[in-house]
């Protein structure tokens, strides 16, 4: 399989090629317009984002995915940065193929320095100017006193270190704590949810916890279920900031159909379901507390 670069701030990734109605229209141009696109959905069309199976997940500026297959200007890929139990190789879905460039041999995000989003959001300037999402990530080209020369998939770009953070390598990222988790997540508070959301354009439950986690150094399963059979099981009378909560159908017996991050003192930072918005709320006395099922662990306690 090829490898292609995300070439728009956030690509939707749908079911199929024939996924998106015509009020889509706005997220599978390149340019993109996320805000217009976000802005002419209804309660119900979002909501038949979700309940009619359109979308899968989202892919950001930059990252690589697999493509296997085209069809009627569309390209079938696969994002190995988002394990998950659809593919072994990961994520499946289809995005338009004019959202995509092909990657080319020196694109290197692996084993050279790369910069980070850090903020909810932020502007890339230069040949493109560009709006970016929290946690897209670049190939750094150099450092100058007020911003970072970045490789983009469209040439170079320009960031303002302000929104912004330099690792040596991908894997040399800082590894956060549980806290760090939780305060990734209280900047996107009043965020409305979006199925298959992964961008500060709007997240799912488990785009959220996935992002918060990718924040902190640490790549996790894309779905909430696969998020549950991985990680360190934590009893639910042990958890803390940061461990993930998972809730079940029939009062916790059932499937597992949704994930939030504990905030602790017995409160959950979760993205709720479409015409909601990121929010914490105590659990006691609500349908999360009764269908609470599990809890998963995935960062490191410092040695002590």
């Amino acid at each position: 399989m090829d490898k292609w670069l995300v070439n728009v701030p956030v690509a939707t990734v749908w079911t199929s090629f024939d996924s998106a109605r015509e009020i889509d229209w706005d997220a599978v141009t390149n340019p993109v317009n996320m805000d217009a696109w976000l802005h002419g959905l209804t309660y119900e069309t979002r909501l038949g984002l979700c309940e009619d199976n359109l979308v899968q997940t989202q892919v950001l500026f930059g990252q690589e995915v697999l493509l296997m297959e085209e069809k009627e200007n569309w390209a079938h890929i696969i994002i190995p940065s988002q394990p998950s139990s659809k593919n072994e190789s990961g994520y499946p879905g289809w995005v338009p193929k004019s959202q995509l460039v092909r990657s080319e041999a020196e694109w290197n995000l692996h084993d050279g320095p790369v910069v980070v989003v850090t903020s909810p959001k932020a502007i890339l300037s230069g040949e493109n100017i560009l709006e970016l999402s929290f946690q897209t990530t670049l190939p750094l080209i150099n450092e100058e006193d007020s911003k970072v020369f970045v490789q983009t998939p469209k040439g170079i770009g320009e960031l303002s270190w302000e929104n912004i953070v330099v690792f040596e390598t991908m894997a040399a990222r800082y590894k956060g704590m549980g806290s760090d988790i939780v305060s990734a997540g209280e900047q996107f508070l009043g965020l409305p949810y979006l199925w298959g959301g992964m961008s500060s354009y709007g997240y799912d439950c488990s785009g959220f916890s996935y992002s918060m986690c990718k924040a902190n150094g640490y790549i996790i399963p894309r779905d909430a279920h696969d998020q549950a059979n991985a990680g360190k099981t934590v009893p639910l009378s042990e958890i803390k900031p940061g461990d993930l909560l998972f809730f079940a159908h029939e009062e916790g017996k059932g499937s597992i159909h949704h994930v939030g991050i504990y905030y602790g003192n017995g409160k959950l930072l979760h993205s709720p379901n479409t015409g909601k918005a990121v929010e914490i709320i105590l659990l006691a006395g609500t349908i999360y507390e009764r269908e609470l099922c599990a809890a998963r662990r995935y960062w490191y306690e410092t040695e002590a």
